[in-house]
C-alpha cells in the first residue's frame, strides 16, 4: 500500500537539520553530469522539517528526502523562507517531476505532489535544476557520506 505522507518542505534552523546525514547526488543529463552535495532526509522527522526556517542552503546544494518504499508524499512550503525547486525521482532512478515551489507565510498553502509513485526528491533553490539542464528522464545516483 502506498502512503499518502504530508511533508513539510522546510527546516527548524539556519545550522541544518541536526539528524541528517550528508550525500553526493549525481543527475546523468543528456549535457553530462550534474554534481549536487546534499543533506539527506530519511526519517519521518528529518522530512517533516525539511528545509523550514532556512535563510540559505549552505553549506550544501540542498536536501535529498528518501523513502524505503515508493510513496506519494506531498510537500508544502510552510514557513519556508527560499523558492525552490523539487525533482522526484522512481524506483529505477528516473526524474518523474520536477516543480518549482514559492514560499508560504500563511495558510492555506499549495501542496505539491509527484503525481506518481517514488522513492527520492531533491530540493534545491528555485531554478538550478533548469540552469543546469536537469529534465524529467535524467536519472538520478545518490551516495551517502560515511559516518
Amino acid at each position: 500500500m502506498i502512503l499518502a505522507l504530508l511533508l513539510t518542505a522546510a527546516c527548524s534552523s539556519a545550522q541544518g537539520n541536526p539528524g541528517a546525514g550528508a550525500a553526493r547526488l549525481v543527475v546523468s543529463t543528456a549535457d553530462g553530469k550534474v554534481d549536487l552535495s546534499v543533506e539527506v532526509a530519511d526519517t519521518s522527522e528529518e522530512r517533516a522539517a525539511g528545509l523550514m526556517g532556512r535563510e540559505d542552503l549552505a553549506p550544501y546544494d540542498g536536501m535529498a528526502f528518501l523513502w524505503a518504499e515508493p510513496v506519494r508524499a506531498t510537500f508544502w512550503m510552510k514557513d519556508t523562507l527560499i523558492p525552490l525547486s523539487i525533482a522526484f525521482w522512481d524506483e529505477r532512478g528516473r526524474i518523474v517531476t520536477i516543480l518549482d515551489m514559492d514560499p508560504c507565510e500563511a495558510e492555506p498553502c499549495p501542496s505539491y505532489t509527484a503525481g506518481e509513485p517514488h522513492v527520492g526528491a531533491v530540493e534545491v533553490e528555485q531554478g538550478v535544476l533548469d540552469e543546469r539542464g536537469v529534465e524529467v528522464g535524467d536519472r538520478v545516483e545518490l551516495t551517502k557520506a560515511a559516518a
